[in-house]
């Protein structure tokens, strides 16, 4: 399944193009004071950390079952412009999930994000620790 087709990221209206996801700057995203709602950049995070272990792991879609467990964020600056999510794994955590999966079947990988708007700010941060087992 498409990032992209989970009915509460459409909700939020969040937009994929290629292999990242984001978020227009806009009245029904934003908080009290008119920047876009935590909620609403945590959302874009966590879809975009889904989307980049589809990246990674193309092979496994549709024969595993990927679980976010624990996730953490920080927000930096104010998001007033359009957002865009950035993703990576470490290498080292990259092999050691491939070993692990092909030994046991599941195992666990940290990714982090960073969203950033249409300047090039940083408006928050976060890392996403999934757990995927095959079906």
């Amino acid at each position: 399944m498409k990032a992209t087709e989970i009915e509460f990221v459409k909700l939020v209206g969040i937009e994929q193009s290629g292999n990242s996801v984001s978020l227009a700057y806009k009245k029904d995203v934003q908080n009290h004071i008119k920047t876009i709602h935590g909620a609403a950049q945590f959302t874009l995070a966590e879809t975009q950390s889904g989307l980049y272990l589809q990246t990674l792991f193309p092979e496994l879609e549709g024969y595993v079952i990927p679980l976010l467990r624990e996730s953490k964020m920080k927000y930096k600056k104010p998001a007033l412009r359009d957002i865009f999510a950035f993703a990576s794994a470490e290498e080292k955590d990259i092999i050691k999930f491939k070993e692990q999966f092909l030994k046991k079947g599941r195992a666990s990988l940290e990714v982090k994000v960073c969203i950033k708007d249409s300047e090039d700010i940083c408006t928050a941060e976060g890392t996403f620790g999934w757990f995927i087992s095959k079906i």
